[in-house]
């Protein structure tokens, strides 16, 4: 019998929340059970495994993301918009750390396709139309914009840059003016 007021999205949000809380490595259905004072058993019926329940904290995560991007680049373009997307990459991973981790999740093709990973790719792909890039540059610049937002990102957050001066906001903006002037003189291939 299926326990009154489970739901796979209610689940969800709760390992969401949980793992913002313990850490993504952490969620477990056991976990999860605990929090809601269940037996394991009655969380199948909506969860195939701790497996399965990252992956939707992932999916959930990316579509949050994804929304926050959206909302903060409408309207923006060149270094604008690449200061706003690159904000809210940091700002979802200070507030929501477990979520966070989660985006990084490796998805199954069929899963990934199906999820918002394909807008955050689209919205990269529209922020870097505003600096003219054509193929392969522009596959390039989205490989360096993720590994440079994520780079700084986990180091900060893992504590990294706490052990010195200048503050990490200050340092934030540099790379990001950084970005803009290489994104805006990029560099012709190495013969």
């Amino acid at each position: 019998m299926v326990r009154a007021g489970l739901t796979t999205e209610r689940l969800t949000r709760a390992g969401a929340e949980l793992a913002d809380e313990v850490g993504f490595d952490q969620v477990t259905v056991s976990a999860l059970a605990r929090r809601f004072d269940v037996k394991v058993a009655s969380l199948y019926s909506h969860l195939r495994n701790s497996q399965d329940l990252k992956t939707k904290i992932a999916l959930l995560a990316l579509e949050e993301l994804a929304d926050r991007a959206a909302e903060a680049l409408a309207g923006r373009s060149g270094k604008d918009a690449l200061t706003a997307f690159a904000n809210v990459y940091r700002d979802y991973a200070r507030e929501h750390p477990g979520r966070y981790a989660a985006t990084q999740t490796r998805l199954d093709p069929e899963t990934a396709a199906a999820g918002a990973g394909v807008r955050h790719s689209r919205m990269t792909r529209a922020l870097l139309r505003g600096y003219d890039l054509a193929e392969p540059d522009q596959t390039h610049a989205v490989r360096l914009l993720g590994s440079v937002f994520h780079g700084y990102v986990s180091l900060e957050m893992g504590g990294g840059f706490s052990h010195s001066a200048p503050d990490t906001q200050v340092t934030w903006e540099r790379v990001l003016d950084s970005l803009d002037a290489l994104l805006r003189n990029w560099p012709e291939p190495c013969p």
